[in-house]
């Protein structure tokens, strides 16, 4: 397995253990915007977080066998698919995408995104970002500790801070949170990206 790809388990995993703590009752709560992007700067109801993530997920085994939008049908993910129990539904995509990462080989492989191609690794940096943030704001706003582990934290950090200042011009992480030098590696990602650990 890659490098990239590796991160991506470990984002992976614990975007799903965010996930895991929504409750029924916590459906309606309106997570605050993950980003500052156009487009994704509104606030979504936390069924709605989980319903784009699977959206996400479901089309992630398509995009590592280098498959164009076009090509699949772009409507092939449309719809609910969660179903009657959200963390199942959740669990069997999130699977399906990591055993697809697992047996990618070449980082400089095509991926053919919707808005234009990237390397693998690129891809695969797009989606560690989302999913490492989304499963701290998530499980933040839930009031439960950050499902984020130093091991993934220091890859996050590695991977992402020598190009921080990208992440920020597409609203992706926001102005820098200064932290110590000798601070966790949670904290040290978290402050690059404009959180406070």
């Amino acid at each position: 397995m890659i490098h990239e790809a590796t991160v991506f388990r470990l984002a992976d995993e614990a975007a799903q253990q965010a996930f895991g703590l929504i409750g029924a009752q916590d459906m309606d709560s309106v997570l605050p915007p993950l980003f500052d992007m156009p487009g994704a700067d509104e606030a979504v109801p936390l069924r709605g977080v989980l319903a784009h993530a699977a959206y996400d997920e479901a089309w992630i085994p398509d995009m590592l066998a280098g498959r164009a939008m076009d090509e699949v049908g772009r409507d092939a993910y449309d719809g609910d698919l969660l179903g009657d129990d959200p963390h199942a539904g959740y669990a069997r995509i999130a699977e399906r995408a990591r055993a697809a990462a697992a047996r990618v080989t070449d980082r400089d492989a095509v991926v053919h995104c919707g808005y234009g191609d990237v390397p693998m690794w690129d891809y695969f940096w797009q989606l560690n970002v989302a999913r490492s943030l989304a499963a701290h704001d998530v499980a933040r706003h839930l009031g439960a500790e950050s499902p984020l582990t130093e091991e993934l934290a220091q890859a996050m950090w590695e991977g992402t801070a020598p190009s921080a200042d990208m992440w920020r011009s597409f609203g992706i992480f926001r102005a820098e949170v200064r932290v110590a030098d000798d601070a966790p590696w949670r904290a040290r990602y978290l402050g690059l990206t404009g959180r406070r650990y």
